[in-house]
């Protein structure tokens, strides 16, 4: 059984960074990152491929945030710079088994299949 570990949250000021870890065991997993908030649905942020051949970002955190992978670690990064109030959030890494090339990230929460159990990020203005 997959089961990601996310690592990293904590209480930070408007402006500040902050990098999140993701371990998960084994080989051939595409990773992505989501986020939620209370009375909200779970929202995309930001997803890699096994090779690290293709990365996505949602909209409003490119130019911020930097999803990177170290597979001999069996950990996903995602640094989160110039954060602000609105990052506020459960950060949540999942995986899906991928062996077949693919050109373009997963970006649908329905595109995964494991899930950790999420980390809290906490922005203060």
């Amino acid at each position: 059984q997959v089961q990601p570990v996310e690592s990293g949250g904590g209480l930070v000021q408007a402006g500040d960074s902050l990098s999140l870890s993701c371990v998960i065991s084994g080989r051939n997993y595409a990773v992505g990152w989501f986020r939620q908030t209370p009375g909200r649905e779970r929202e995309f942020v930001a997803a890699i491929t096994w090779g690290s051949s293709a990365r996505d970002y949602a909209d409003f955190v490119k130019g911020r945030f930097t999803i990177s992978r170290d597979n001999a670690e069996n950990t996903v990064y995602l640094q989160m710079n110039n954060l602000n109030s609105e990052d506020t959030a459960i950060y949540y890494c999942a995986a899906r088994y991928s062996i077949l090339p693919v050109t373009t990230a997963y970006t649908e929460a329905s595109d995964y299949d494991y899930w950790g159990q999420g980390t809290q990020v906490t922005v203060s203005s």
